[in-house]
């Protein structure tokens, strides 16, 4: 499965991180370098998350993010599955 959240659409993105070295002007410093920059991935907060899902007397199992388990608490299930369906979503 892919890592990507099935309400949200939320998947990994690329960055950059960086390494410093030096002391902030702030500080009396003659400022803070970037010694090395390496690419790395931001990964979404991801759950594997089941749910009971009473319009059709069964659980449904879900790959959430946190965001999303957010929005299911606020809008309900049946509008969050009725909304995925829509958009052609197989659930």
């Amino acid at each position: 499965m892919t890592k990507e959240c099935q309400v949200t659409g939320r998947r990994p993105v690329s960055g950059r991180s960086y390494t410093t070295r030096g002391i902030a002007k702030k500080k009396k410093g003659i400022g803070i370098k970037i010694t090395g920059v390496n690419k790395r991935r931001f990964l979404p907060n991801l759950f594997q998350k089941r749910y009971w899902f009473e319009d059709e007397n069964r659980f449904v199992s879900l790959k959430l993010s946190a965001a999303a388990m957010r929005t299911i608490e606020k809008n309900g299930l049946s509008t969050i599955i009725r909304k995925m369906r829509a958009a052609g979503q197989k659930i």
